[in-house]
Order: structure tokens, then sequence, then C-alpha cells
């Protein structure tokens, strides 16, 4: 009987135990960025110490940390404020550097998030400032990037969901999503500033001159047709290259696209 007891009480605490309700957990709310970040780091340069840094930037006027909203807008950057840039079709991508949240300051760390559309490409570019690593979360891409004078052969990669690879500092790399799906990358890098130019449109920015003479046919493409291509800067995520666009069926079969968005 004592053990019928024991049983039926051990039954009871079980069954109280597994009706208990979940905790709630509110999903956090969107944080704007701060219009005003590169202000703001510019006066934490000043300061001596990385504790100094933080308490200019996180209390009030009488020391005390600051709470609510104010905290947190601070300390969270919320990468879902990101958009494509003005005639991108590629995708959208969102770096957090210094320039746009100022804890960073002196911490050597920057960070992005990227949307890319289906055959969407991240353009060739560079970080003159920093060393890349760069993850897969969805979806697969192929990458590659190319060194300094001497070590000439681009180093191509492919990665699938969670898999990640890097890209040296002022290496010439890309992201392309080969792909009739979305993926998306996330990225850090070891500079709050890490810069980025993207070459295709930094070299047509030279004189056209210049230009010819690089390219190697300087009767070939005169002065009036490098300003038409000026006209056609890529922006940093391009609709793709046309194989994988017509395989999607974004693009038809019969027209020129260019791979720039």
């Amino acid at each position: 009987m004592l053990k019928l007891i024991l049983f039926i009480n051990a039954l009871v605490f079980t069954t109280l135990t597994s009706v208990k309700a979940a905790p709630t957990v509110t999903t956090p709310g969107p944080v704007p960025i701060i219009s005003n970040a590169a202000a703001i780091a510019g006066g934490l340069i000043t300061q001596p110490s990385s504790n100094d840094r933080l308490e200019k930037l996180l209390t009030d006027a009488n020391g005390n940390l600051l709470t609510g909203d104010a905290l947190r807008q601070l300390t969270v950057f919320d990468f879902n404020n990101q958009k494509p840039a003005d005639g991108a079709r590629g995708g959208s991508i969102l770096l957090a550097t210094v320039d746009n949240f100022p804890i960073l300051q002196d911490l050597g760390i920057s960070g992005a998030i990227s949307f890319i559309e289906p055959c969407g490409l991240n353009i060739p570019h560079l970080h003159p400032r920093a060393d890349e690593v760069l993850i897969t979360i969805e979806g697969i891409l192929d990458t590659g990037f190319v060194m300094e004078n001497g070590f000439n052969t681009e180093i191509e990669t492919q990665l699938g969901k969670y898999q990640g690879t890097v890209f040296p500092m002022g290496s010439i790399h890309y992201q392309q999503n080969p792909t009739c799906d979305p993926a998306v990358f996330v990225a850090a890098l070891n500079n709050e500033d890490p810069g980025r130019s993207d070459i295709a449109t930094s070299f047509w920015m030279l004189q056209s001159e210049v230009i010819n003479a690089a390219l190697g046919f300087p009767t070939t493409i005169g002065g009036e047709n490098i300003d038409a291509w000026r006209s056609h800067l890529p922006v940093n995520l391009a609709a793709g290259v046309d194989s994988c666009l017509q395989a999607c069926g974004l693009l038809a079969s019969n027209s020129s696209s260019s791979s720039y968005a």
C-alpha cells in the first residue's frame, strides 16, 4: 500500500510539473541605427582606456548607467535595418562598423550580414584594413579571392550551410549565389573600420587615357565609351551572371544583361 501511495504521489507531481506553463519571452523589438554614430565614436577616441570609453558612452551626465531603449540602442546592432542599395537587384548587405555602431571604437572588430538573392553577386572588392572570415548560414555560395602580385591564381571555394572561409586583408574577393534560392552569410572582420573598395567601380574612376593604356587597346575604347561604362557602374550586390539568371528564369535566354545590377 505504501508503495502504491508513493507511486501515485510521484505520478501527480510529474503531471503537475509537466503542465506548468513555459516562460513567456517577448521577441525583442527593432533597434534603429544611431543617426550620429560617427560623432559619438569620435568623442570616444580621446578617452584613455576601454573602461573610460564605455563609461562615456553608456552613462548619463550623473554617471548612472543608461537603461531601456537608450542603453539598447548603444549596445545592440540590428541587421534587420538593411535594405538593397539603390539599383541593386542581387540582395543587400549591412556592415556594423565604428561609423554606425560606436561601441566598436578601439575593439578591432566589425561584422556584416548579407541576404543574397538567387544568382546574386557581391561584386569583387577588397578590405584595405581587415582580414575577413565568412560563414554561410543559408543556401550555397561560390567564393573566390586573388592575392597580391606573386601569387597569381584565384582561390575558389563553394560553401554550404554553416561552412566558412577567409579572405586575407587586401585580397580581391567576391561571393555569388549560384542557385535559384536565397542565401545568407555572416562575416566578421578584425578592424572596426575595415573599409571597402569595389574593384570595378574604383578602376573606372581613373582617367580614360589611363584605362585605355592599362587595358591594352587604346584605339578600341574611346573616352565616350568609357564614360558610358562609368554611368553603369555596379552596386554592391549585383543581379548575377547571365547563365544563372537564365537557368532560374530571371533572364530571357535571348537577352543580353550585364552581371552588374
